[in-house]
């Protein structure tokens, strides 16, 4: 299928819910909403759907026009946060039932397989309400997957989840959504979701399409500030800066050896994701001198908030670092993992080396 959005935009009352954008998904392939809650992913979706009609522009289908045409005359398949499911039925009954309907043969089988895949096996024979709210919701997700349909919506399916099963279910939706002939639409607030899942990725914030291309390309060579930022968990650090002749200089009055294009402004604004910092000093290193604030440790990394001269500082660093609060570090960087911006633009003026970490 290839959806195509022509300048869709969708208003309530005095309310912007999307500006007008236009976007031609990959046919077959995953495409990523990617974006901090009501940014405007699900209201997108919506109109993709056919659940709403767009205020502006037109929704087209293979090249027809389908903006009217409601959800119930779309062969689409939708699982959003909250679960829904058929009451009366089994899990293997919900799970079947786009099969029978499409005269599918080897029903059983196939349910079986889905249900091992996203972990309710052993569910099968029980009603939906007989289960938790995680549980109810891989049902959904399997009924979803059972219809093969064109184009499947995801509306951030895995957010009430708990972590590890979370983790499970990206890496085998992953291989699912890499054997389908579906197009995919799945929204998201983490970046590194939109990672893992690959393909595509439309960065989307307060109504506005910012960005959309090869998800790997968006990451490395974001278009703005703002596309940094929503790609980036923690959000990328921020650096005022000028532009000087032997590179930048940053708050503090330290200058960093950086090559800037020959119309780079004077005003910059440098950024940098958190992986981009370190404690151990590499060759061509520029070295930060800090003071920490704040030490989080998630899962096998460190999260270190430091204040500096050049501004507050997140670092992410691999293990477990123990890093008492007012004791004194130093950070590292090389300057060639910088982003840099045009501060009165802010869109990027050169993000070295794809701006690649390391």
């Amino acid at each position: 299928m290839q959806l195509s959005l022509e300048h869709v935009g969708k208003t309530v009352g005095p309310a912007v819910h999307l500006y007008p954008q236009s976007l031609n998904l990959a046919p077959g392939a995953v495409t990523v909403l990617l974006g901090a809650t009501q940014a405007g992913k699900t209201s997108l979706m919506r109109v993709m759907a056919g659940l709403d009609i767009a205020s502006t522009g037109r929704v087209r289908v293979d090249g027809v026009d389908v903006t009217r045409v409601p959800v119930r005359q779309r062969n689409v398949a939708m699982v959003y946060q909250q679960f829904v499911n058929y009451p009366s039925m089994t899990v293997a009954q919900n799970i079947a039932s786009p099969m029978r309907l499409r005269g599918d043969r080897d029903v059983d089988q196939r349910v079986r397989e889905l249900a091992e895949r996203l972990h309710i096996e052993m569910f099968l024979d029980r009603l939906p309400a007989e289960l938790s709210g995680g549980q109810q919701q891989r049902v959904a997700l399997a009924r979803a997957l059972a219809k093969q349909a064109p184009l499947m919506l995801f509306d951030e399916p895995l957010v009430n989840l708990d972590y590890k099963l979370r983790e499970e279910l990206r890496e085998e939706l992953t291989q699912l959504f890499a054997t389908s002939d579906s197009t995919v639409v799945y929204a998201t607030t983490e970046p590194g979701e939109a990672l893992l899942l690959g393909g595509y990725t439309a960065v989307m914030d307060a109504g506005e399409l910012l960005q959309y291309g090869p998800t790997a390309e968006v990451f490395h060579a974001p278009g703005s500030i703002r596309v940094a930022r929503a790609f980036s968990d923690p959000p990328m650090n921020l650096m005022e800066a000028q532009a000087v002749p032997a590179g930048v200089k940053v708050q503090g009055g330290a200058i960093w050896p950086l090559p800037l294009p020959a119309n780079a402004p004077t005003r910059l604004t440098l950024g940098l994701r958190a992986g981009g910092l370190r404690v151990v000093e590499r060759p061509g290193d520029v070295a930060i001198a800090g003071r920490v604030e704040l030490a989080e440790i998630a899962g096998s990394d460190t999260f270190v908030h430091v204040h500096t001269a050049v501004g507050e500082l997140v670092a992410q660093l691999t293990g477990v670092h123990d890093c008492p609060l007012g004791d004194p570090i130093t950070l590292y960087l090389q300057p060639q993992s910088l982003f840099v911006f045009d501060a009165e633009g802010p869109q990027v003026l050169a993000p070295s080396r794809h701006g690649r970490v390391g």
